[in-house]
């Protein structure tokens, strides 16, 4: 350790940043780096499907399409300044004084719990190749509980020939953002940070102060920061489980979800309902539909676990939940076509919103396609319209809201952007051309009354209350 220390101080104050993988936590956090450091490199592979990302960086632009107050500035400034560049030669790593990887870190499967740490295998290995003593390297992506300590020291020590802790500084920042406000969470949420040894720990809070505006630095053991960030995204989808949950019962027995919500939620003085969230047509996106099986691999690998015999994970449980709501959603439209008649066989079904979150076009693992599958496999001729996402390996998407909805037997909705915000029911019918169309919300962004005013079938989640309407 007092090894590490020296060569620290002889390397002196971090001037020169690299960050690997340039998406939705590697652009944001590259543009802060660049605008607190003389320089920052940002690392993309130029492949077919992501390479695009360089030119458009290097000129300045913004690759990510959704809605993300201040990032398009930002960019534009640091190429301005000369302060970033993004490239695919990863030999410049080595030019660098800390680098970060912000590399996904999918599940194979949900049964096995073995994670698909292919990528970040890659990133590391290339990192070690051009490892130099006093470096320090930082694992942002989300990770199973150990992974630090573990295989990324042995790639890192092996691809490099020097020794983390000893000859380089090692540590893991797990992001905490959420697409649409990926600059304003980077600087206001607190940073964990917990390095391999002190030494690890004290560069990596050196690099990641300057960017911070309102949160503090939160400083831990690697380990412990690794399950602060599988278990926070764990304890927010079991809280999206719960609220889904009571949804599913609110309609069961025909009442409205959000008045039950609105009477806990009142209760706010007594702190005990201030995770109440809201329910949807699914969760999405890279992190809560994995973490719990990051966390779940952690304690399995960390020891003896005392645990009720026979007795599944609640957080498991919750996962199951919010992964079938898709599933409800396809429950919900054959239920609303059944009352005009119709079955999936045949019937037009418009999907609006690929994305997982509003106003995005970030669309990993979003609800829309189980659901997608689900209906194209009973033979429904399938139409689907996002504002944010125009590119897909299995569907092509219609260019407008008209285009989607002309003709649709079913209009379903399963992301909650701007651009769904009060549809006009009547124009919409008129689009449908039926006198009674089905709309199946799964954000709860209309008014029910409305369509079902215009003759319109409706069904919502939560919405007991209006599922069992009479048809006008």
């Amino acid at each position: 350790m007092k090894k590490l220390k020296k060569i620290l101080n002889d390397r002196g104050p971090i001037k020169k940043v690299g960050v690997l993988g340039m998406g939705y936590v590697g652009i944001p956090s590259a543009a802060l780096f660049a605008d607190h450091f003389d320089f920052v490199l940002g690392f993309q592979r130029d492949s077919p499907s992501s390479g695009y990302k360089i030119k458009m960086l290097n000129n300045g632009e913004n690759p990510l399409k959704g809605e993300e107050p201040g990032l398009d500035e930002l960019i534009k400034n640091i190429r301005t300044a000369g302060r970033f560049e993004c490239t695919s030669d990863f030999s410049r790593i080595e030019e660098v004084d800390a680098v970060t990887l912000a590399i996904q870190t999918p599940f194979k499967d949900n049964v096995s719990l073995e994670p698909d740490f292919g990528a970040l295998d890659e990133g590391l290995e290339r990192v070690g190749r051009y490892l130099t003593e006093g470096m320090l390297v930082v694992l942002e992506s989300t990770i199973t509980p150990g992974t630090t300590r573990g295989m990324a020291t042995n790639i890192l020590n092996e691809e490099s020939g020097l020794v983390a802790g000893e000859d380089f500084a090692l540590a893991h920042a797990p992001e905490r953002v959420m697409v649409g406000r990926l600059i304003k969470n980077i600087q206001e949420h607190d940073r964990i940070v917990g390095g391999i040894n002190n030494e690890s720990t004290q560069r990596a809070i050196e690099l990641y102060s300057p960017v911070l505006t309102m949160g503090k630095i939160i400083a831990m053991d690697s380990t412990a920061a690794e399950v602060t960030k599988t278990a926070e995204n764990t304890f927010r989808d079991l809280q999206i489980a719960a609220i889904n949950e009571l949804a599913l019962y609110c309609e069961a027995m025909k009442i409205n979800v959000y008045d039950v919500r609105a009477g806990i939620d009142s209760l706010k003085g007594e702190g005990i309902t201030r995770a109440v969230l809201y329910p949807g047509a699914g969760v999405g996106g890279h992190c809560l539909t994995k973490d719990t099986y990051h966390l779940e691999r952690g304690a399995r690998m960390g020891g003896t676990l005392d645990f009720p015999e026979n007795l599944e994970s609640i957080y498991v449980v919750a996962r199951k939940i919010n992964d079938f709501m898709p599933h409800h959603m396809y429950n919900l439209t054959v239920e609303a076509l059944s009352r005009i008649g119709k079955k999936l066989k045949g019937s037009s079904i418009t999907i609006l919103g690929w994305a997982f979150i509003n106003n995005s076009d970030d669309s990993r693992n979003s609800p829309s396609e189980p659901y997608f599958d689900l209906i194209t496999e009973q033979g429904a001729d399938v139409s689907v319209h996002d504002p944010y996402v125009s590119i897909s390996d299995k569907i092509e998407f219609a260019q407008n809201l008209e285009e989607a909805v002309k003709g649709a037997t079913a209009i379903v909705i399963f992301t909650g952007h701007k651009q769904f915000m009060g549809l006009n029911a009547g124009k919409i019918k008129k689009l449908t051309g039926l006198k009674h169309p089905v709309i199946i919300d799964g954000r709860n962004v209309i008014d029910p009354d409305a369509f079902i005013k215009e003759g319109f079938v409706y069904k919502g989640i939560g919405r007991g209350d209006k599922n069992y309407h009479a048809i006008n």
